[in-house]
């Protein structure tokens, strides 16, 4: 089955290589599915000095905002900036047509401060971290106008 293949095994992403692997499953998952719509989303908060304060990443795809990332500064948590984020991911989201939103985060984070914005657990993971666990939670946005 390998008869003239080699295989190579690497401990870093060739940024070319990634390129093509992602192309080549995007055209097979789009004989499926509706095309990739992948659009990125970043909202940022700075104090007065211009220091980040806080910060959230992540892509709207298939009618989902994905939350990668949610920070704020130790200092500021406890304060309503991440409910604020949080806020305006999901209405930009919205306005991109998108019907869900979902992340994760772990058991030492914030899981308690997803829950209070309306998300649901739907799965976790024991063990990941070691000692910990991974909690992914999603939730049903808002159509547009409601």
């Amino acid at each position: 089955m390998m008869a003239g293949l080699t295989l190579s095994l690497s401990g870093r992403l060739d940024p070319d290589e990634v390129k093509q692997i992602h192309g080549a499953l995007r055209a097979f998952n789009e004989r499926f599915t509706a095309p990739y719509d992948l659009r990125e989303i970043m909202i940022t908060v700075r104090d007065a000095d211009g220091a980040l304060m806080a910060g959230l990443t992540g892509y709207t795809n298939w009618e989902w905002l994905y939350v990668d990332y949610l920070w704020v500064h130790d200092r500021r948590r406890g304060g309503g900036l991440g409910a604020r984020l949080l806020a305006a991911a999901e209405e930009e989201a919205v306005k991109r047509g998108c019907r869900w939103s979902r992340l994760y985060t772990y058991d030492f984070q914030a899981p308690g401060f997803y829950r209070k914005q309306g998300y649901e657990v739907w799965a976790e993971m024991e063990g990941y971290p070691p000692g910990h666990t991974q909690i992914w939670l999603r939730k049903a946005l808002p159509r547009d106008g409601e």
